[in-house]
C-alpha cells in the first residue's frame, strides 16, 4: 500500500488477513472523566442495592427485583443507549458496554438488566416503526416498563426458526391471534411487554409481534428452579389466542429470523462485557481470601501455586477484557461511516454490529469460558469454603454456567464463526484465498530466519503474523480437502474456531500493551508485558494442538507431513520463564488486594 493512501477501516472478520495498528484500537485505559463516572455510579448501585440483597434476590422476595429495576432507571442506567428522543443518554456503544461490564458483577440482578436494556428494548428501537417507538421506548428506558423477549420454544433451541408458535390474523382483520409456547424466558415473570417470535399461518420465517402482559391469551407458568441465576426471573409464556393488534407487527411480515440473529449478535457481545466485569469482581473476591487465610504459619498468598491461580485469572481476564472493547471500538466506527454515507442511524447500528457478528460470536465463546475458569480456580482458592454455600464462591461458580448456553451455546457460536468467515470469502467480501495459497506455497520454501530485529514487541508481531498463516492453511487444507462435507465435520470446524479465537484474543491483547506503553512508558506496564508475553506463548500452544487435531483427521502421508511441518514453523515462539512472569503479576495483585488492571 502506498505510504500516503489513507488506511480503510477494517471490516469484521478480516483480522485474520489484514495487520492492524495499535493506535487504531481503543482500550480501557483511555476511558474519558465522564465514562468513569458512570463506571462508579454502576458499582456504587451494586455496592448499595445488590450485593447487600443477593440472597433476598436469590430467594425471589416478591417484588425486589422489579424494586431494583426501578432503581436503575431511575439512575438513567436502563437507558445509556437509548437516544434521547426518546428519553434516553444516547451514549456510545463503548459506554454502553462499559455500563454492561461494570454491572456483569451483579450476579442475577446483571441478568434481569441485561436481558432488559438487550433483547428486551433493541427489537423495538431498532426494528420497530415511529408509532411503536414513540408508545414503548420511553417506558423501557425510564424502567417504568420491563422488557422481556420470547423466542425459544421446548423443541425449538439453536434452531429457533424452526418454532411452531403461530399467528393468524382474525376474522375482522384488526388483529393476530398467537398460539404457542415458549421457555426460558427472562424477566418474564414481572415483564411488561414481550417480544414474541411466531409464524404467521404456513410462512416459512418467523416474524416478530410487541405483545404486553395484559393481552388477552397471554399466561404464565411458576419461576423455573434453576442450577444458578436464581434471583433471575425464567418462566415459560403460554398464548392461547393472545390477542395483538395488527398494528403491533414487529417490522415487516417473515423478518422475525432476521431479527432474532441481528439482536443476538449484539447480546453475545454484550455477555462478553459483561462475564469481564464478573470475572473481574471474583478476582478480587479470591486475591482478599487468599491474604487473609493463613495456613502453615502464613497468608496462602505466598505460595507458589496459589500465585499462578491468581495471576492466569487476571491474564485471561485482562486479554478478554482487551477483545471486548477492540471489537466494540470497531462495530462503533462501522456504525458512524455508515450514518456519513447517508444511511438512517437505526439501520447504520443494526449494518455496524452485523458486520463485526464473527468477533461478537469470538467474544461471546471466549469471555463467557475466562469467567468459567476464574470461579472455578476461585473455588480452588478459597479450598474447603469455597464448596460452602455460605462463602461467595458457591454463588458465583452457579451462576457463570449459564453464560455458555445463553445468547446461543459456545458450540454454536464456534460453529458461526467459522461459518461466517467461509461465506463472506464465498461471497467475495473477505479475499482468504488469496492468503491461504500464498501460505500453501510457503511451506515448498525455505524458512525465512530473517535477521534479528530490535524492538519491543518485534517478536509478538512475528507470532501473531504466524498465527494467521497456522489458521490460513489448516482452514485452506479443509477447504480444499473436504469441500461440501466440511460443514458436516464439526469437530474440524470447532478446532478452526479455537484458533481463531485464540488469534483475535492475542492479537487484541499486544495492541492494547502496545499502545498502553506509548501512552504510559514501559516501566509503568510491567506487569502487562509479562501478561502479553504469557498468553501468547500459551495461544500459540493451542493454536498448534488445534490446528494438528484439525489436520490429523483429514489430511494423509506427504501432504499431511508437510502441513505439520508448517503448523509447526508458525506456532513455534522463544522460550519464557512464564513462572516469573506470573510471579510479577501476582505480586501486583496482591499488594492492591484487588482487581487493579
Amino acid at each position: 500500500m502506498n505510504a500516503t493512501e489513507p488506511m480503510k477501516a477494517i471490516k469484521g472478520g478480516e483480522f485474520l488477513i489484514r495487520e492492524t495498528s495499535a493506535d487504531s484500537i481503543f482500550i480501557p485505559e483511555e476511558w474519558n472523566e465522564e465514562q468513569l463516572m458512570i463506571a462508579e455510579t454502576c458499582t456504587n448501585f451494586l455496592a448499595q442495592q445488590v450485593t447487600p440483597n443477593l440472597q433476598r434476590i436469590d430467594e425471589q422476595e416478591e417484588g425486589l427485583m422489579r424494586h431494583l429495576m426501578d432503581e436503575a432507571g431511575a439512575l438513567g442506567l436502563l437507558g445509556i443507549s437509548v437516544p434521547e428522543e426518546y428519553g434516553g443518554f444516547g451514549k456510545d456503544f463503548k459506554t454502553a458496554m462499559l455500563v454492561t461490564e461494570k454491572l456483569g458483577a451483579g450476579h442475577s440482578f446483571s441478568v434481569a438488566f441485561s436481558a432488559h436494556t438487550g433483547i428486551g428494548t433493541m427489537p423495538i428501537l431498532y426494528y420497530g416503526n415511529d408509532n411503536q417507538k414513540q408508545k414503548y421506548i420511553p417506558r423501557l428506558a425510564s424502567g417504568e416498563w420491563k422488557g422481556a423477549y420470547c423466542l425459544t420454544e421446548p423443541a425449538a433451541g439453536s434452531d429457533a426458526n424452526s418454532g411452531k408458535t403461530k399467528a393468524k390474523l382474525s376474522a375482522d382483520g384488526k388483529y393476530y391471534l398467537i398460539t404457542g409456547q415458549k421457555m426460558w424466558i427472562t424477566n418474564a415473570g414481572f415483564a411488561d411487554v414481550f417480544t414474541v417470535f411466531a409464524k404467521i399461518d404456513d410462512d416459512e420465517n418467523l416474524s416478530a409481534f410487541i405483545v404486553e402482559k395484559d393481552f388477552e391469551g397471554l399466561s404464565l407458568n411458576t419461576e423455573e428452579h434453576k442450577m444458578g441465576i436464581k434471583g433471575s426471573s425464567t418462566r415459560q409464556v403460554f398464548f392461547n389466542d393472545c390477542k395483538v393488534p395488527v398494528e403491533n407487527l414487529l417490522s415487516e411480515r417473515q423478518n422475525g429470523f432476521k431479527i432474532a440473529v441481528n439482536i443476538l449478535n449484539l447480546g453475545r457481545i454484550k455477555l462478553g462485557g459483561g462475564t469481564v466485569g464478573a470475572s473481574k469482581d471474583v478476582i478480587t473476591t479470591s486475591v482478599r481470601y487468599a491474604n487473609e487465610r493463613e495456613q502453615f504459619g502464613r497468608a496462602i498468598s505466598k505460595y507458589g501455586a496459589i500465585k499462578y491461580k491468581l495471576a492466569e485469572q487476571v491474564i485471561r481476564t485482562y486479554a478478554a477484557e482487551s477483545a471486548v472493547y477492540r471489537a466494540s471500538q470497531n462495530m462503533e466506527e462501522a456504525t458512524e461511516m455508515l450514518i456519513a454515507s447517508g444511511l438512517d442511524e437505526t439501520k447504520a447500528k443494526l449494518k455496524g454490529t452485523e458486520q463485526f457478528a464473527i468477533e461478537a460470536a469470538i467474544l461471546k465463546v471466549h469471555a463467557s469460558e475466562v469467567l468459567d475458569y476464574v470461579t472455578d480456580e476461585g473455588v480452588q482458592i478459597y479450598g474447603g469454603m469455597g464448596y460452602s454455600a455460605d462463602a461467595p464462591m458457591d454463588r458465583s461458580y452457579r451462576d457463570s454456567r449459564i453464560n455458555r448456553i445463553f445468547e446461543g451455546t459456545n458450540e454454536i457460536n464456534r460453529l458461526l464463526t467459522v461459518d461466517m468467515m467461509l461465506k463472506r470469502a464465498m461471497k467475495g467480501e473477505l479475499d482468504l484465498m488469496g492468503p491461504a495459497q500464498k501460505v500453501a506455497g510457503e511451506l515448498m520454501s525455505i524458512p525465512d530466519f530473517g535477521t534479528e530485529e530490535d524492538g519491543l514487541f518485534i517478536k509478538e508481531k512475528k507470532y501473531i503474523a504466524n498465527f494467521k498463516k497456522a489458521v490460513l492453511l489448516v482452514a485452506g487444507a479443509a477447504v480444499q480437502k473436504l469441500m461440501t462435507q466440511l460443514a458436516k465435520e464439526q469437530e474440524v470446524l470447532m478446532n478452526l474456531a479455537d484458533m481463531l479465537i485464540e488469534l483475535y484474543v492475542s492479537e487484541s491483547l499486544q495492541l492494547r500493551v502496545e499502545k498502553l506503553v506509548g501512552l504510559r512508558g514501559e516501566d509503568a506496564c510491567k506487569e502487562q508485558l509479562d501478561m502479553m508475553r504469557v498468553y501468547i506463548n500459551d495461544a500459540a500452544e493451542h493454536i498448534a494442538k488445534s490446528g494438528k487435531e484439525a489436520l490429523n483427521s483429514f489430511a494423509e502421508g506427504d501432504e499431511r507431513r508437510m502441513m505439520l511441518m508448517g503448523l509447526k514453523r508458525f506456532t513455534k515462539t522463544e522460550d519464557i520463564n512464564t513462572t516469573q512472569a506470573r510471579r510479577n503479576i501476582a505480586a501486583k495483585l496482591i499488594s492492591e488486594n484487588k482487581y487493579c488492571f
